[in-house]
């Protein structure tokens, strides 16, 4: 029995160029909730696939996406992340059986959902969400995780907690409120209501939304290829800097850039990128 589990081609006319490669890194690993794949050089790929529960979050699928996310991010192969589900869910929420039993010490004192954080702090490498289908509660808070959300147009977001009794425990009412505006972010956490792709990308939650799976698949597939092009310290700088901007003041965060921009002319990259633009030559980038 192979030790993978790939990703099938979303269309025909996708096959050839997604394809997914051995991922070096995962050797002898096997997981039940999530797939991972290479679809392209310098790009990795986790895919959500537990289908019968429309990919809600447990925990053993935080575990396994975790584990897949450090492979990954140790990996010398990989400069980008790309995190799907499926065309009919990217993830539909937290595990409503397994939170429903829990006290509040039990939650408190095992830090419930704390390990969802990985991608916010220990992630160097930049991840794209590719979301098709329903993002609710800890889907809708795991693709606001993502350096880059693109979905589909009839993608389908909200934070629904306030109808279990609850509120957003992953940093929803954190990322949603920065990403549109607290009096949106509020009337939605407040309701309950869902909203689609083009909504989000019209708010600014999504880059880009799509008119089909097939289009989200392939759109994302080239912009995480031309990101896995360049140098991968510069690649992480950006992703550093940017991040940034979310938690600094203008002045702050002005002053840390620019001292990223400085610490650059001691890369080797800073050395060959400079010199092939002056020579008009493609960049031969050596990653340190």
């Amino acid at each position: 029995m192979n030790s993978f589990k790939f990703m099938r081609p979303v269309a025909s006319r996708l096959q050839t160029p997604t394809l997914p490669r051995l991922v070096r890194g995962f050797a002898g690993k096997s997981y039940e909730y999530i797939q991972v794949s290479s679809p392209k050089p310098g790009v990795g790929q986790v895919t959500l696939n537990r289908p019968k529960a429309l990919n809600a979050l447990c925990t053993p699928l935080i575990h396994e996406l975790n584990d897949a996310l450090r492979a990954f991010n140790d990996s010398d192969e990989t400069s980008v992340i790309v995190l799907t589900g499926s065309q009919k869910a990217f993830a539909a929420g937290a595990d409503i059986k397994e939170m429903a039993p829990l006290t509040f010490s039990e939650a408190y004192t095992k830090s419930f959902i704390e390990s969802w954080s990985l991608l916010t702090t220990q992630v160097k490498k930049p991840i794209i969400a590719a979301v098709s289908g329903h993002a609710l509660g800890g889907g809708c808070e795991l693709s606001m995780m993502c350096d880059i959300l693109y979905c589909t147009e009839n993608a389908n977001f909200g934070q629904p907690e306030i109808k279990l009794g609850t509120i957003p425990g992953a940093g929803g009412s954190q990322r949603l409120t920065r990403a549109i505006g607290k009096s949106k972010a509020m009337e939605l956490i407040l309701t309950g209501k869902s909203f689609s792709g083009v909504d989000a990308a019209q708010w600014g939650l999504a880059a880009k939304a799509f008119p089909t799976y097939e289009a989200l698949m392939e759109e994302t597939l080239k912009t995480a290829e031309t990101i896995a092009g360049y140098s991968r310290v510069a690649i992480n700088a950006c992703k550093e800097v940017v991040n940034k901007s979310q938690d600094l003041p203008l002045r702050d965060g002005v002053e840390f850039e620019r001292r990223v921009f400085h610490s650059l002319f001691g890369s080797n990259d800073q050395k060959v990128g400079m010199k092939a633009f002056a020579e008009k030559k493609k960049a031969d980038w050596t990653h340190s």
